[in-house]
Protein backbone atom coordinates (compact mmCIF):
# COMPACT_ATOMS: atom_id res chain seq x y z
CA UNK A 1 0.00 0.00 0.00
CA UNK A 2 1.45 3.43 -0.90
CA UNK A 3 2.64 5.43 2.10
CA UNK A 4 0.13 8.18 1.31
CA UNK A 5 -2.91 5.98 1.90
CA UNK A 6 -4.62 4.66 5.02
CA UNK A 7 -6.70 1.48 5.52
CA UNK A 8 -9.96 3.39 5.13
CA UNK A 9 -12.79 2.80 2.66
CA UNK A 10 -14.53 5.88 1.31
CA UNK A 11 -18.15 4.79 0.82
CA UNK A 12 -20.71 6.79 -1.16
CA UNK A 13 -24.32 5.76 -1.81
CA UNK A 14 -25.51 7.22 -5.10
CA UNK A 15 -28.16 7.40 -7.77
CA UNK A 16 -27.83 9.74 -10.76
CA UNK A 17 -24.97 11.77 -9.29
CA UNK A 18 -22.91 12.17 -12.47
CA UNK A 19 -22.49 15.91 -11.93
CA UNK A 20 -20.81 15.59 -8.52
CA UNK A 21 -19.55 12.05 -7.91
CA UNK A 22 -16.09 12.66 -9.35
CA UNK A 23 -15.49 15.71 -7.19
CA UNK A 24 -16.50 13.75 -4.08
CA UNK A 25 -14.24 10.79 -4.83
CA UNK A 26 -11.25 12.95 -5.70
CA UNK A 27 -11.53 14.84 -2.40
CA UNK A 28 -10.30 11.82 -0.38
CA UNK A 29 -6.83 11.07 -1.73
CA UNK A 30 -5.72 8.96 1.23
CA UNK A 31 -8.41 6.23 1.13
CA UNK A 32 -7.14 2.75 0.35
CA UNK A 33 -10.51 2.01 -1.27
CA UNK A 34 -13.27 4.06 -2.87
CA UNK A 35 -16.62 2.31 -3.05
CA UNK A 36 -19.84 3.54 -4.65
CA UNK A 37 -23.10 1.74 -3.89
CA UNK A 38 -25.32 2.60 -6.84
CA UNK A 39 -29.07 2.03 -6.77
CA UNK A 40 -29.76 2.24 -10.48
CA UNK A 41 -28.25 5.36 -12.04
CA UNK A 42 -29.16 6.14 -15.64
CA UNK A 43 -26.88 9.16 -16.14
CA UNK A 44 -23.48 7.47 -16.28
CA UNK A 45 -22.67 7.78 -12.58
CA UNK A 46 -21.19 4.27 -12.54
CA UNK A 47 -18.72 4.93 -15.36
CA UNK A 48 -17.63 8.27 -13.92
CA UNK A 49 -17.10 6.70 -10.51
CA UNK A 50 -14.94 3.97 -11.99
CA UNK A 51 -12.86 6.54 -13.90
CA UNK A 52 -12.22 8.27 -10.58
CA UNK A 53 -10.91 5.09 -8.98
CA UNK A 54 -14.03 3.67 -7.34
CA UNK A 55 -15.37 0.15 -7.25
CA UNK A 56 -19.09 0.19 -8.03
CA UNK A 57 -21.59 -2.22 -6.50
CA UNK A 58 -25.25 -2.22 -7.50
CA UNK A 59 -27.91 -2.50 -4.81
CA UNK A 60 -31.60 -1.73 -5.31
CA UNK A 61 -32.72 1.01 -2.97
CA UNK A 62 -33.34 -0.19 0.59
CA UNK A 63 -33.86 3.14 2.33
CA UNK A 64 -31.08 5.39 3.60
CA UNK A 65 -30.24 3.53 6.80
CA UNK A 66 -30.39 0.04 5.30
CA UNK A 67 -28.48 1.16 2.19
CA UNK A 68 -25.64 2.54 4.31
CA UNK A 69 -25.54 -0.60 6.46
CA UNK A 70 -25.36 -2.70 3.31
CA UNK A 71 -22.52 -0.50 2.07
CA UNK A 72 -20.60 -1.19 5.29
CA UNK A 73 -20.69 -4.92 4.55
CA UNK A 74 -19.26 -4.38 1.06
CA UNK A 75 -16.21 -2.34 2.09
CA UNK A 76 -12.80 -4.02 2.04
CA UNK A 77 -11.56 -2.02 5.03
CA UNK A 78 -12.96 -2.05 8.55
CA UNK A 79 -12.68 1.72 8.87
CA UNK A 80 -15.21 3.58 6.74
CA UNK A 81 -15.58 7.22 5.77
CA UNK A 82 -19.15 7.86 4.58
CA UNK A 83 -19.78 10.87 2.35
CA UNK A 84 -22.74 11.90 0.24
CA UNK A 85 -22.04 12.52 -3.43
CA UNK A 86 -22.47 16.27 -2.97
CA UNK A 87 -19.93 16.44 -0.13
CA UNK A 88 -16.15 16.87 -0.21
CA UNK A 89 -13.33 17.01 2.30
CA UNK A 90 -11.77 20.44 2.63
CA UNK A 91 -7.98 20.72 2.19
CA UNK A 92 -7.75 21.60 5.88
CA UNK A 93 -9.60 18.44 6.91
CA UNK A 94 -7.45 16.31 4.61
CA UNK A 95 -4.38 17.65 6.37
CA UNK A 96 -5.88 17.08 9.82
CA UNK A 97 -6.88 13.51 8.93
CA UNK A 98 -3.48 12.67 7.53
CA UNK A 99 -2.00 13.80 10.84
CA UNK A 100 -4.47 12.11 13.20
CA UNK A 101 -5.68 9.01 11.39
CA UNK A 102 -2.72 6.74 12.28
CA UNK A 103 -3.47 7.05 15.99
CA UNK A 104 -7.24 6.74 15.52
CA UNK A 105 -7.00 3.62 13.35
CA UNK A 106 -4.87 1.87 15.98
CA UNK A 107 -7.22 2.78 18.83
CA UNK A 108 -10.34 1.10 20.17
CA UNK A 109 -12.47 4.13 19.34
CA UNK A 110 -15.74 3.48 17.54
CA UNK A 111 -15.34 6.42 15.19
CA UNK A 112 -15.15 10.15 14.79
CA UNK A 113 -17.47 13.15 14.63
CA UNK A 114 -16.88 15.48 11.69
CA UNK A 115 -17.96 19.09 11.25
CA UNK A 116 -19.88 20.12 8.11
CA UNK A 117 -20.00 23.51 6.40
CA UNK A 118 -22.81 24.01 3.87
CA UNK A 119 -22.72 26.05 0.70
CA UNK A 120 -26.19 27.33 -0.26
CA UNK A 121 -27.07 29.25 -3.41
CA UNK A 122 -23.43 29.42 -4.39
CA UNK A 123 -21.87 30.66 -1.14
CA UNK A 124 -21.20 29.35 2.37
CA UNK A 125 -23.83 29.99 5.01
CA UNK A 126 -22.35 32.08 7.82
CA UNK A 127 -24.89 32.02 10.67
CA UNK A 128 -27.75 29.56 10.14
CA UNK A 129 -26.85 26.91 12.69
CA UNK A 130 -27.90 23.70 10.87
CA UNK A 131 -25.58 24.69 8.00
CA UNK A 132 -22.64 26.04 10.02
CA UNK A 133 -20.34 23.70 11.93
CA UNK A 134 -22.95 20.95 11.91
CA UNK A 135 -21.70 17.78 13.62
CA UNK A 136 -22.08 14.38 11.98
CA UNK A 137 -20.79 10.88 12.64
CA UNK A 138 -19.17 9.90 9.34
CA UNK A 139 -15.95 8.03 10.14
CA UNK A 140 -16.38 4.70 11.93
CA UNK A 141 -15.20 1.15 12.51
CA UNK A 142 -17.91 -1.04 11.03
CA UNK A 143 -17.86 -3.46 13.96
CA UNK A 144 -18.36 -0.62 16.45
CA UNK A 145 -21.09 1.45 14.82
CA UNK A 146 -24.27 1.04 12.82
CA UNK A 147 -26.66 3.31 10.92
CA UNK A 148 -30.21 3.62 12.21
CA UNK A 149 -32.49 1.48 10.06
CA UNK A 150 -34.86 4.16 8.79
CA UNK A 151 -35.88 5.21 5.28
CA UNK A 152 -34.70 8.82 5.66
CA UNK A 153 -32.81 11.04 8.13
CA UNK A 154 -30.59 8.18 9.26
CA UNK A 155 -27.81 8.69 11.80
CA UNK A 156 -24.78 6.73 12.96
CA UNK A 157 -24.95 5.03 16.36
CA UNK A 158 -21.58 4.35 17.95
CA UNK A 159 -20.82 1.45 20.28
CA UNK A 160 -17.85 3.01 22.00
CA UNK A 161 -15.93 6.27 22.40
CA UNK A 162 -15.49 8.78 19.60
CA UNK A 163 -13.08 11.57 18.74
CA UNK A 164 -13.79 14.85 16.97
CA UNK A 165 -12.11 16.44 13.97
CA UNK A 166 -12.12 20.23 13.96
CA UNK A 167 -11.66 21.14 10.30
CA UNK A 168 -14.81 20.97 8.14
CA UNK A 169 -15.98 18.91 5.25
CA UNK A 170 -18.13 20.78 2.75
CA UNK A 171 -21.70 20.12 1.67
CA UNK A 172 -22.60 21.63 -1.69
CA UNK A 173 -26.35 21.94 -1.09
CA UNK A 174 -28.84 21.30 -3.89
CA UNK A 175 -27.68 23.31 -6.91
CA UNK A 176 -31.13 24.90 -7.42
CA UNK A 177 -34.41 25.22 -5.57
CA UNK A 178 -35.88 22.88 -8.18
CA UNK A 179 -33.48 20.15 -7.00
CA UNK A 180 -34.36 20.96 -3.40
CA UNK A 181 -38.08 20.67 -4.06
CA UNK A 182 -37.62 17.29 -5.72
CA UNK A 183 -35.64 16.09 -2.72
CA UNK A 184 -38.34 17.36 -0.37
CA UNK A 185 -40.93 15.35 -2.30
CA UNK A 186 -38.83 12.17 -2.00
CA UNK A 187 -37.91 12.67 1.64
CA UNK A 188 -41.51 13.47 2.55
CA UNK A 189 -42.67 10.30 0.85
CA UNK A 190 -40.18 8.18 2.77
CA UNK A 191 -40.93 9.84 6.11
CA UNK A 192 -44.70 9.48 5.59
CA UNK A 193 -44.25 5.76 4.89
CA UNK A 194 -42.34 5.37 8.16
CA UNK A 195 -45.12 7.16 10.05
CA UNK A 196 -47.76 5.03 8.36
CA UNK A 197 -46.01 1.79 9.34
CA UNK A 198 -45.72 2.97 12.94
CA UNK A 199 -49.43 3.91 12.92
CA UNK A 200 -48.63 7.45 13.99
CA UNK A 201 -51.73 9.66 14.45
CA UNK A 202 -52.25 12.18 11.66
CA UNK A 203 -53.24 15.37 13.58
CA UNK A 204 -53.64 17.36 10.38
CA UNK A 205 -55.14 20.26 12.34
CA UNK A 206 -51.66 21.01 13.68
CA UNK A 207 -50.22 21.86 10.24
CA UNK A 208 -50.55 25.68 10.51
CA UNK A 209 -48.92 25.61 13.94
CA UNK A 210 -46.20 23.30 12.66
CA UNK A 211 -45.40 25.74 9.83
CA UNK A 212 -45.16 28.74 12.14
CA UNK A 213 -43.09 26.88 14.74
CA UNK A 214 -40.70 25.43 12.15
CA UNK A 215 -40.21 28.78 10.43
CA UNK A 216 -39.56 30.69 13.64
CA UNK A 217 -37.22 27.99 14.90
CA UNK A 218 -35.05 28.24 11.77
CA UNK A 219 -35.34 31.95 11.08
CA UNK A 220 -35.00 33.22 14.66
CA UNK A 221 -33.64 30.60 17.05
CA UNK A 222 -31.25 29.09 14.51
CA UNK A 223 -30.19 32.56 13.31
CA UNK A 224 -31.38 32.23 9.72
CA UNK A 225 -32.23 35.95 9.68
CA UNK A 226 -28.52 36.78 9.96
CA UNK A 227 -27.92 35.16 6.58
CA UNK A 228 -30.30 37.62 4.96
CA UNK A 229 -32.46 36.53 2.04
CA UNK A 230 -30.84 33.10 1.89
CA UNK A 231 -31.73 32.58 5.54
CA UNK A 232 -35.35 33.44 4.78
CA UNK A 233 -35.43 31.02 1.83
CA UNK A 234 -33.99 28.10 3.77
CA UNK A 235 -36.37 28.75 6.69
CA UNK A 236 -39.37 28.93 4.36
CA UNK A 237 -38.37 25.70 2.62
CA UNK A 238 -37.85 23.93 5.93
CA UNK A 239 -41.27 24.96 7.23
CA UNK A 240 -42.91 23.87 3.98
CA UNK A 241 -41.23 20.46 4.27
CA UNK A 242 -42.44 20.08 7.86
CA UNK A 243 -46.04 20.59 6.70
CA UNK A 244 -45.95 18.73 3.40
CA UNK A 245 -44.84 15.41 4.88
CA UNK A 246 -47.83 15.61 7.22
CA UNK A 247 -50.15 16.25 4.28
CA UNK A 248 -48.77 13.20 2.49
CA UNK A 249 -49.17 11.10 5.63
CA UNK A 250 -52.82 12.11 5.76
CA UNK A 251 -53.30 11.33 2.06
CA UNK A 252 -51.72 7.89 2.42
CA UNK A 253 -54.16 7.02 5.19
CA UNK A 254 -57.11 8.57 3.37
CA UNK A 255 -56.26 7.07 -0.02
CA UNK A 256 -53.86 4.08 0.17
CA UNK A 257 -53.70 3.85 -3.63
CA UNK A 258 -51.77 7.13 -3.65
CA UNK A 259 -48.67 5.31 -2.39
CA UNK A 260 -48.20 3.35 -5.62
CA UNK A 261 -48.96 6.38 -7.79
CA UNK A 262 -46.52 8.62 -5.92
CA UNK A 263 -43.79 5.98 -5.93
CA UNK A 264 -43.99 5.73 -9.72
CA UNK A 265 -44.00 9.51 -10.15
CA UNK A 266 -40.91 9.90 -7.94
CA UNK A 267 -39.04 6.86 -9.23
CA UNK A 268 -39.10 5.18 -5.81
CA UNK A 269 -39.24 1.42 -5.19
CA UNK A 270 -42.70 -0.06 -4.86
CA UNK A 271 -44.16 0.56 -1.39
Amino acid sequence: MPASTFPVSLVVIARNEAAVIGRCLDSVPFAAEKLVIDSGSTDGTQDIAQRHGARVVHQDWLGFGAQRNFASTQARQDWILALDADEVLSPELIQEMQSRLPQLLESQAAGAILTRQTWYMGAPMRWYRPMVRERHGRLYHRNRARWTDVRVHESLRFDGPTVRFEQPFVHHHNPTLVHRQLKILRYSELKARDWLERNRPVRLWMSPLVFIAAFLKDYVLRLGFLDGARGYVVSQMGASYAVYKRLRHYEMKRNPASRDLAAKALGLPDP
